[in-house]
């Protein structure tokens, strides 16, 4: 069964808020990978989990239609509200149940949500929509992050890794896909032309507030915030304190380099 995560309006603004797109190297990897793999032009892709459309922005820049799948109404509607380009359209459905006819499908996506699908639905759903020849791409990044600033890169990447690592502690059970690398999602995709690729490193500018809110947007903070809201709350306050003191600076807004690894699936029908 699929797992619903990212449910309420407010957790649903703070995601369009604080997520961030592909970098650069995962997107030259997807990009790279489907120039490869494709003959013709995708006609039709689809970003399934596509939370407030971080990605299906990014493919909205490079294919003719894109279609923004979500579970959730409140993610659905705030990638709606966010004025996408006229060639992305979004809709709410579950990843193992898409509204698209068998084998229309040249491009399907997802950017750090196939670890909350039903993998084994979503894997039959996927492949009764793709062409043949068409392209599925899952990619994560991984909890292993890390910061970068100044001469004070390993303080603060200390400071970061001990308020992630206690969230952790909240999270789901399907975080093990993630923390496996994606390796039983690779295995479980029913092509036999695919690949795994697990060292994609990313660098996304970000702010010291940015790193907070990234913090908040995460699925194991949200379950501390109903769990104990003063206490969450009061935890991303210290961190940032913590982040500001540790760079000799006192704005949230002063920019830190935040450093992703990611992991790609891809495969082709």
């Amino acid at each position: 069964m699929a797992t619903q995560m990212f449910e309420g309006k407010g957790h649903a603004a703070v995601y369009q808020k604080y997520r961030f797109e592909p970098g650069k190297e995962l997107q030259q990897t997807i990009l790279t990978y489907l120039q490869e793999k494709r003959t013709n032009p995708a006609e039709l892709v689809v970003d399934v989990g596509c939370g407030t459309g971080q990605g299906t922005r990014f493919l909205a820049e490079h294919f003719k239609k894109v279609v923004g799948t979500d579970i959730s109404e409140a993610q659905i509607q705030e990638a709606k509200d966010s004025h996408p380009p006229p060639n992305v359209s979004y809709l709410a459905c579950p990843a193992e149940e898409l509204p698209f006819e068998d084998a229309s499908v040249d491009v399907l996506t997802s950017f750090t949500a196939a670890h909350w699908f039903d993998i084994e639905k979503f894997m039959r759903e996927a492949n009764r929509v793709m062409k043949p020849g068409g392209c599925v791409v899952l990619s994560t990044y991984t909890v292993d992050m890390s910061l970068r600033y100044g001469n004070c890169s390993e303080k603060l990447t200390k400071v970061f890794r001990e308020t992630w690592d206690m969230l952790l502690k909240y999270s789901h059970s399907r975080i093990k896909y993630v923390l496996e690398d994606y390796k039983e999602i690779f295995e479980a995709l029913p092509f036999p032309d695919k690949k795994r690729i697990t060292d994609i490193f990313d660098k996304i500018p970000m702010t010291v507030a940015g790193v907070v809110g990234y913090m908040e947007s995460a699925s194991p903070y949200q379950v501390f915030l109903k769990n104990d809201p003063k206490a969450a709350k009061s935890v991303l306050q210290e961190t940032e304190k913590r982040m500001l003191e540790t760079m000799g600076v006192s704005s949230p807004e002063t920019p830190v380099e935040f450093w992703v690894r990611h992991v790609c699936v891809l495969g082709c029908k």
